[in-house]
């Protein structure tokens, strides 16, 4: 009885760190109608911040939280709301989704260059000591979390629900303009929302940091608050007191599972449900309750789409593609850059490229916003390793079935999610897999999985140069795949179910079918890329396809233009190349130009100072911009609109 006791407490007091970051997700997202993936990492710099100040300069510990949730928090959450999230109003519904986790992988990218990831540091209870309470021993830490937890929903709850300013902050996203008219500035409301959004984000952190025994790592207190997403999502992004019961529930869910299921595991299946119980509460809630209706950061704005090129444009410029790869084949040989030669590092480029061809048809023409394509990329490469010792054809089509039926049975669960669910599901599926199954040392082990290179009938591409063109030869066969797809019916019908998806089931067409065939699709392709990643690296492990690089590829991609071909080139090119030059700011950068493309929906290749009209390009019949031979990915990125009957 003593242990469940004891079980309990620790429960309620996990519950009610999670239940802070969470009230802080309800604020953000009832003042400006935008949920905000970078809440666990500004919870992780608050907690390396007050272990800066309190730990290793010994600060007054109440000095300390006041200069890092009263000043500083408040001051971030001002002017991101004020540089950042005001310029997205008249987005659509995805657009915050990319610019607060480019916000999310900024804050991760500077916290490993300010601290350095190798070195352990813990953080201490702000109050030692414990007490005896029905024969357990109780920390006052916990007490201190559970009180201020609670005074914190209090707290809120009353503001939004007994005060004017309340009832203005939920005001704002309905109508802003109707509020404007009653005297209250809609942008202050929004920036105070922001505020107490962050606010509540760096007192979680600063107060979860106690709990980690082993001390505060960058990614590990990133996704700490990952249970907190969970709880605010079943308390529908909207009702405080709903979120806090909910968190509660799920630090007890949590702890009750980890010290009753947990003994009788084996260490690495311990370690493998700890790292997952998180993702595994966010995709149950979000799959089981009814999504609320998303609201936009203003009215939408129409979009006009980048045109495809025709077949047989397509199948010339994939073949000048194709010289250009021998030349460079031929030109830099066995050159060396930086420890590899630099056709493995192009080989790795076209295997990414294809990566960034799958979100291109899942994200860019079907509207699905995933997260998860490194998950499928890995298990893909896995799979290559294991199959026929990874030189076989075979492997690639394993590689490809597989991650095709993983990726299908995703989409049965979540065709029904749409923006911010789906990419919410997809980032639960994506960390699941990382801390679930590539870190189990059972799967990669402690060298990595050896991938040999493919063998053809009378044909060896045991060299880098055949390796390249290879990999070469599948980028633009794959390319063309898609750009077929997006030309054919199928493709048509992605258009409309991005366009809108009530119109698409109005018309009698089954839109969950279309859902889980274009996501099984696109699972395939990213599978395939890791099975061509294995044999280009020839040995690969667990940090290959984390998580955090997965979804700052997703943003490289966005930025070019996740609606074109030549954006998952581009992509894959720009990622693999600061990779090289800067790996520790690889975040950084994606993060960055994310949040400067804002409202561009079709990235850099979208803004139309980029195109140059060549003499061979024929224009539009309306007279919009042309249609440009000079890529492989279309004739022109920013032509006519493309509508889902064209």
């Amino acid at each position: 009885m003593s242990n469940f006791l004891q079980f309990t407490v620790f429960g309620i007091m996990l519950g009610a760190g999670f239940a802070i970051a969470a009230t802080g997700l309800v604020v953000t997202y009832t003042t400006s109608g935008v949920f905000n993936f970078a809440q666990g990492a500004v919870g992780m710099i608050a907690a390396f911040c007050y272990w800066e100040l309190v730990t290793a300069h010994h600060m007054n510990i109440l000095l300390a939280m006041v200069l890092i949730v009263g000043v500083g928090a408040a001051i971030a959450g001002a002017l991101v709301e004020r540089v950042l999230m005001r310029r997205l109003h008249g987005a659509s519904a995805e657009r915050p989704v990319m610019v607060t986790l480019g916000l999310m992988v900024i804050l991760t990218g500077a916290a490993s260059i300010i601290w350095s990831p190798t070195v352990q540091r813990t953080v201490g209870y702000m109050i030692d000591g414990q007490f005896q309470l029905v024969g357990i021993n109780i920390q006052y830490q916990y007490v201190l979390i559970i009180a201020v937890a609670a005074a914190v929903a209090v707290g809120l709850r009353a503001l939004f629900r007994s005060t004017r300013t309340g009832y203005a902050l939920r005001a704002v996203v309905d109508d802003p303009e109707l509020l404007g008219m009653a005297g209250v500035s809609p942008n202050r409301m929004g920036q105070y929302g922001w505020i107490l959004g962050f606010m509540m984000a760096a007192l979680s952190g600063v107060l979860l940091a106690s709990t980690q025994t082993t001390g505060i790592s960058i990614q590990a207190m990133t996704l700490l608050v990952v249970s907190g997403y969970a709880a605010a999502i079943v308390g529908r992004l909207k009702n405080i007191a709903v979120t806090f019961a909910a968190a509660i529930a799920i630090g007890l869910a949590e702890n009750y599972i980890l010290n009753y299921v947990g003994p009788h595991l084996s260490s690495s299946l311990q370690a493998d449900v700890t790292a997952v119980l998180p993702m595994i509460f966010l995709f149950i809630a979000l799959i089981t309750l009814p999504s609320v209706r998303l609201r936009a950061v203003g009215r939408l704005s129409s979009l006009r789409a980048p045109r495809v090129a025709g077949g047989r444009e397509s199948v010339l410029v994939g073949a000048g593609f194709l010289v250009v790869g021998v030349v460079v084949a031929l030109a830099f040989g066995d050159t060396a850059f930086k420890g590899t030669t630099v056709l493995t590092l192009g080989g790795i480029v076209m295997c990414l490229g294809i990566v960034g061809l799958s979100l291109v048809l899942l994200t860019g023409y079907s509207g699905q916003v995933s997260l998860c394509q490194f998950s499928f990329m890995g298990i893909g490469a896995f799979l290559m390793g294991k199959v026929a010792g990874g030189g076989s054809v075979i492997g690639l089509l394993v590689a490809a079935g597989v991650c095709a039926a993983a990726g299908a049975i995703v989409a049965l669960f979540t065709y029904r999610l749409s923006d911010l669910y789906l990419a919410l599901a997809t980032f639960a599926v994506a960390d699941a897999v990382a801390t679930g199954f590539f870190a189990d040392s059972r799967v990669f082990g402690g060298g990595g999985v050896i991938v040999g290179r493919i063998v053809l009938p009378g044909l060896s591409l045991g060299g880098d140069k055949a390796e390249f063109l290879f990999v070469t030869l599948c980028f633009v066969l794959v390319a063309l795949l898609v750009l077929a797809i997006r030309r054919s019916l199928f493709g048509r019908r992605l258009v409309a179910v991005s366009d809108s998806p009530a119109a698409y089931a109005t018309v009698g067409l089954d839109i969950g079918f279309t859902k889980v065939a274009v996501f099984a699709i696109s699972a395939g392709l990213a599978g395939l890329a890791g099975a061509l990643f294995g044999t280009v690296q020839q040995v690969v492990g667990t940090t290959d396809f984390d998580i955090f690089p997965g979804i700052i590829f997703v943003l490289f991609v966005t930025i070019w233009g996740i609606r074109t071909v030549s954006g998952a080139f581009l992509a894959a090119l720009t990622y693999v190349v600061l990779n090289q030059l800067w790996p520790s700011g690889l975040g950084i950068f994606a993060g960055v130009g994310v949040i400067l493309i804002g409202r561009a929906a079709n990235g850099l290749l979208g803004v139309e100072w980029l195109n140059v009209r060549l003499p061979w390009v024929r224009s539009d019949p309306d007279g919009s911009l042309p249609v440009s031979a000079g890529t492989l990915a279309n004739a022109s990125v920013t032509g006519g609109a493309t509508s889902a009957a064209s």
